[in-house]
């Protein structure tokens, strides 16, 4: 997946200084996108590799343009400008992965309202307010995606039960780009789910759900990348409302082989996503 399949193709993506959102904003550059990257990480942070600025040099080296908008997905004007900014610089919108999103598993009786909130107002307004920036570039666009990295609607009683408030705040991502879905589809925007089957190696994952033990038995942001890249090469009309899972749109694609992604057997099964 490494051709020019994204050749004048502009991605706007919320966060991205890291993890699996560089990965995929990298993905594309190598196919030839422009991206343009809104994000908070001005400044290095100890606990966290990377800023926007070392981002944006890791997807001009890959091959693509891109810059960096330095905002909060939770400030309007930050998120209005950074769709403004696509447009300015390349012509317009043709991609909004939503990639922002707090984690935080912690119970009912123990989340502090305002870290509530914080989970609220990161994954669910940003996502609405970014995919409603691009909306108007994206109806001018005749590859027009939107790609919320959000899992699928699992209600089975232990995801239900285990962080009321984190399953809120991605489930609200998800019914919310479902909705694109059915709302744009005369429009010709596709909006589909993406989520990884497995735990991804990221900072995330280690400072968070279990150090390196955790991150051990986790794929490397590759596999994310690459199921991104995938979605995103088809026409707007092949497939959009959809809860999609990396591995199964690797084996679409014909990519069946999954030890590049490393991680050590036993692998741990993502959040909401059950052994299959």
């Amino acid at each position: 997946m490494t051709n020019k399949q994204f050749d004048g193709v502009t991605a706007v993506m919320s966060g991205g200084s890291r993890g699996i959102g560089l990965a995929i904003a990298t993905q594309l550059a190598r196919g030839g996108a422009n991206l343009v990257l809104l994000a908070k990480t001005d400044s290095p942070d100890p606990r966290l590799p990377g800023t926007i600025h070392t981002a944006v040099e890791e997807i001009q080296a890959a091959g693509g343009k891109a810059v960096g908008v330095v905002g909060d997905v939770r400030n309007d004007e930050d998120v209005a400008r950074a769709a403004r900014t696509a447009a300015e610089m390349f012509g317009g919108v043709d991609i909004c992965i939503n990639n922002a999103s707090v984690l935080n598993l912690t119970g009912t009786e123990e989340l502090p309202l305002k870290k509530f909130d914080l989970i609220q107002q990161v994954n669910v307004r940003g996502t609405f307010a970014l995919t409603q920036a691009c909306i108007p570039y994206l109806k001018k666009s005749p590859s027009a995606h939107v790609l919320t990295l959000s899992p699928p609607l699992n209600l089975s009683e232990k995801w239900l039960g285990k962080h009321p408030g984190y399953t809120l705040g991605k489930y609200g991502m998800t019914l919310l780009a479902l909705g694109f879905a059915a709302e744009f589809k005369e429009a010709g925007i596709a909006s589909n789910c993406l989520w990884p089957e497995t735990t991804i190696a990221t900072a995330a994952v280690k400072n968070l759900l279990g150090g390196d033990e955790g991150t051990a038995h986790a794929r490397n942001p590759q596999v994310m990348a690459d199921a991104a890249a995938a979605v995103l090469s088809h026409t707007p009309g092949y497939r959009s409302g959809k809860t999609l899972i990396d591995v199964d749109v690797l084996a679409e694609a014909g990519i069946t082989d999954l030890t590049p992604y490393g991680g050590v057997e036993p692998l741990d099964y993502d959040i909401f996503v059950d052994p299959r």
